[in-house]
């Protein structure tokens, strides 16, 4: 089994420019512990043009098999943390591609790939994280829209937050994550078939950890699954009853579901 290592230097400068541009006022210093899921913000991929497909994403192949599905979505994810991740200080990152598989769904053929992401600092392990990801074909004029599920409305805590096209590019400036989904309308809309940009899924996951943690405590576990996308325009809803979270849509719509 393959695994791939990067190493990178946990700059405080990063974090602060994504505390930043979530309008929040919390300088990082070297050796404070990060929030988690920050480490999203490092051990970037890059790869030049040639190497990159039309959606912008860096081309199947190598730890990612190619399945001849062109459309990739975040799904889901599992992290387990053991520490803190401490800025300032230099960090490895270890993957594998766990498993792959190939499947017919109702609306066409899926790949689902899942990798483990591993995140060690000081010769220990910090993190863990399993990344769920699903490749489909392209949609189809006449393709019907899947009905999104309807979100529970039991919340003990409501948190409203609205996104940008600003927003949505410096996150995926800071996360280094080219798809177009995310800042070209014009594809979202005309080669995806989305209603206009798409908000990250790991974005909403982030959100998602930093209110559990608020309103919890320390995170030693944490589960997500994306349920249906979430346009930029869209006012969304944090929403929390014990330990279960979710994100609604302004039309009540279940956007993603999660565990702390």
């Amino acid at each position: 089994m393959t695994e791939q290592r990067k190493q990178d230097m946990i700059d405080p400068a990063r974090a602060d420019a994504f505390h930043v541009a979530l309008g929040q006022k919390q300088a990082v210093q070297a050796g404070d512990p990060l929030p988690p899921f920050f480490y999203q913000l490092y051990f970037w991929e890059p790869e030049p043009p040639v190497s990159l497909g039309r959606d912008g994403h860096p081309l199947v192949g190598g730890l990612i098999p190619d399945m001849g599905l062109p459309r990739r979505m975040w799904a889901g994810g599992r992290l387990s943390f053991e520490r803190p991740l401490l800025a300032g200080i230099g960090a490895e990152k270890r993957t594998i591609c766990e498993s792959q598989q190939r499947k017919d769904g109702r609306s066409g053929p899926l790949g689902f790939v899942t990798l483990r992401h591993e995140i060690w600092q000081d010769g220990a392990l910090c993190l863990t994280e399993w990344q769920d990801l699903v490749y489909r074909e392209d949609a189809t004029p006449d393709a019907p829209q899947p009905t999104a599920p309807t979100a529970r409305t039991d919340a003990e805590t409501v948190s409203a937050v609205d996104f940008s096209s600003t927003l949505l590019f410096r996150y995926s400036a800071l996360t280094f994550n080219g798809h177009r989904i995310h800042y070209d309308l014009e594809y979202a809309r005309d080669v995806e078939g989305y209603g206009g940009l798409v908000v990250h899924g790991p974005l909403l996951a982030q959100l998602l950890m930093l209110k559990a943690e608020g309103e919890l405590g320390p995170l030693t576990q944490f589960t997500f699954r994306a349920t249906s996308p979430l346009m930029h325009f869209e006012t969304a809803s944090l929403c929390r009853n014990d330990r279960e979270l979710w994100v609604a849509g302004p039309d009540g719509r279940q956007c993603m579901v999660a565990t702390a």
